[in-house]
């Protein structure tokens, strides 16, 4: 061990000259042990002649070992055609001294010869090979096991890949083919998919690398669902069209994130509506750097507007998707704007809508963390409430097309000040849209994103790698998953549809144990999750009990009346309305008690409207009249 690390550490010269000189030891030792061997100890006492030849022959073989390229190659990674370019010099060597005992009359028997160059090859061989072993066992040792899955293409590549590399050591394939269990690919054995278990006490801590670029969605999540269990941390390739662009290489893994395990195959955009609103128009995203608001940038933008408007108040996030998006603008001649501000800010708003000839709008601003605003009630309903009314009302007065808003599932039947606040701005717009104006106004609802600011992916992730424990509110807890770019790419295709006033839907697929998430996600990153099942487990699962207004279930309808649409995820909502006669009073109540800071007089008119707000966790007896029901949630 000291002796390889002392050589690795020298200059390539001082390695070279170091090879070269044990070579020239090695066939000078073998020369004397045939004498040995052929004629006895006393043979010992070399003539000078047969010295001359010794060092001619010596000479000869090093010769060609350096013309032929042995000395530039590295030892470690000794190749055959090398080791069949060494032993071709030793026999020319041992040709030579054959030749020169009968030409030249010098004493050497003609079994030497053959004697010299069998121990010639030995000594010169042996060393290389165990130095190379030596090598790559220390290398080995500093690489983290993995086994590959997928015997195909793809799974080859990546051994040679990886054996080359420095992170990973290839132990095993799996392979679900039966008639590849068994047998025996680079080296590797394969094994079914059933021996994971027998594979992970047999080396110990390992990792799965997914060796299948070209395969679908569907089938990778079918392979993660199953490898799950056994609590491997799984790696996969890029996809192939990615190596094959030259993009990644085969071997730039990285890490299976739960959302390719929760989330669905997206359906293709249905490219009328996908584009309507978009292509060649001035489009507005208000909150443009959050979750949703930047990804609905990213998706409007390939459907290249004339205009893209960030309007954001968050100074560091416009920065960001600003700074992301201006190279794809600059070269498709889209102009971005960005705009610091609030959509509370009335004139503001107005005139970025009137001076940039605003087209459509997409509404993303709001504040969405129900504890956040359940412990701030009056900024969370004045921005929700009448940040959604100013940038309607301006729409309205600056010719804005469509104005779509970006609603929740926390909106139906609400038990959180949040969600009533977003069913507010849903019925201040179902109100505007029966006006007499050229503004479309259409509302989308739908539940959770996965691994958005604020959703519970990251918190069990950093918990996750903090060591636990993970928080999880309630053991029966579910929630319907979205990824962000399935969500933003449905909100513009809904935002295309209907004539006014429309509230639509998503398909949200199956609804998740959140439980059930935390524990997923912990077994994908190669740890388990200690419970009364395992004692021994990695990461504890801690209940904390439901929050101030949190539901153990979200829905997406407040009645059952859905009507399809052109696109299967997408449906159409036959939702209650208020006329905008009765909508004004309330706003000026709640506009009336944000002024007065009063939060109590705040909750009452959301207890007072329409919205089915109905706190899950009161305090004191509930009973019929509004005023004691807002007592109770104080």
């Amino acid at each position: 061990m000291i002796i390889t690390n002392y050589l690795d550490k020298m200059p390539r010269k001082a390695k070279q000259v170091v090879v070269i000189a044990y070579d020239a030891f090695a066939m000078a030792l073998s020369f004397v042990g045939a004498f040995w061997l052929r004629l006895g100890w006393d043979s010992s006492n070399l003539h000078s002649d047969q010295l001359i030849v010794l060092m001619t022959s010596i000479v000869i073989a090093l010769g060609i070992s350096s013309f032929s390229g042995v000395y530039r190659a590295v030892t470690r990674f000794m190749t055959g055609s090398v080791w069949l370019l060494t032993i071709m010099s030793v026999v020319i060597a041992s040709a030579y001294m054959h030749a020169v005992s009968v030409f030249a009359d010098v004493f050497i028997p003609r079994s030497i010869p053959i004697v010299f160059g069998a121990f010639s090859v030995c000594l010169l061989s042996i060393p290389r090979g165990l130095l190379s072993l030596t090598f790559v066992q220390n290398k080995t040792l500093n690489k983290e096991k993995v086994v590959i899955f997928g015997v195909g293409s793809a799974g080859r590549q990546l051994v040679n890949a990886l054996n080359s590399g420095r992170d990973y050591h290839p132990v095993a394939f799996i392979d679900e083919k039966q008639r590849f269990v068994g047998s025996s690919v680079l080296g590797l054995h394969v094994y079914g998919f059933e021996q994971l278990e027998k594979l992970k006490r047999h080396h110990g801590h390992i990792k799965i690398l997914l060796a299948l670029p070209s395969t679908t969605a569907e089938r990778r999540r079918d392979l993660i669902n199953k490898i799950e269990p056994f609590a491997l941390e799984v790696l996969q390739v890029p996809h192939l069209t990615d190596i094959v662009s030259g993009k990644h290489r085969i071997d730039d893994l990285r890490h299976v994130d739960v959302v390719e395990v929760l989330g669905r195959e997206q359906v293709q955009p249905i490219q009328d509506l996908f584009e309507r609103n978009i292509r060649n128009k001035v489009v507005m995203v208000t909150g443009a750097g959050g979750s949703i608001g930047s990804e609905l940038c990213r998706q409007v933008i390939d459907q290249k507007p004339r205009v893209l408007i960030f309007f954001e108040l968050s100074e560091f996030n416009l920065y960001k998707i600003d700074a992301e998006l201006a190279q794809k603008a600059k070269a498709q001649g889209t102009k971005l704007v960005p705009v610091l501000g609030s959509v509370l800010d009335q004139t503001l708003v107005r005139e970025v809508m009137k001076q940039n000839r605003v087209d459509t709008v997409y509404h993303a601003a709001a504040y969405k963390h129900v504890p956040i605003v359940e412990a701030n009630v009056m900024s969370g309903v004045n921005n929700n409430v009448f940040g959604t009314k100013t940038a309607a009302e301006a729409a309205i007065e600056c010719n804005v097309e469509t104005f779509v808003l970006v609603s929740t599932d926390k909106a139906v039947r609400p038990t959180n000040v949040m969600g009533a606040s977003k069913r507010f701005a849903e019925l201040v717009l179902q109100a505007l849209a029966e006006g007499k104006h050229n503004t479309r106004f259409v509302m989308v609802r739908f539940g959770n994103v996965l691994d958005s600011s604020g959703s519970v992916m990251p918190l069990f992730k950093k918990q996750i790698e903090n060591g636990g424990p993970i928080t999880v509110t309630h053991p029966d807890i579910i929630r319907y998953f979205m990824t962000i770019p399935e969500a933003a790419q449905l909100v513009i295709q809904a935002g295309a549809m209907g004539s006014g006033g429309n509230v639509y839907v998503l398909d949200m697929g199956n609804p998740v144990k959140i439980v059930e998430l935390a524990y997923k996600m912990t077994h994908l990153m190669g740890l388990s999750v200690k419970d009364e099942k395992n004692t021994s487990g990695d990461i504890e699962v801690k209940f904390t009990g439901l929050r101030p207004g949190e539901k153990l279930y979200e829905e997406l309808l407040i009645g059952d009346d859905t009507i399809d649409t052109k696109h299967p995820r997408i449906m159409s909502a036959n939702e209650f309305s208020l006329p905008l006669s009765q909508t004004l009073p309330l706003l000026d109540k709640l506009s009336a008690a944000i002024l007065r800071h009063d939060s109590r007089a705040v909750k009452r008119v959301l207890l007072e409207a329409p919205l089915a707000y109905d706190p899950s966790e009161p305090v004191m007896t509930l009973v019929s009249s509004a005023d004691d029901k807002l007592a109770a949630v104080n």
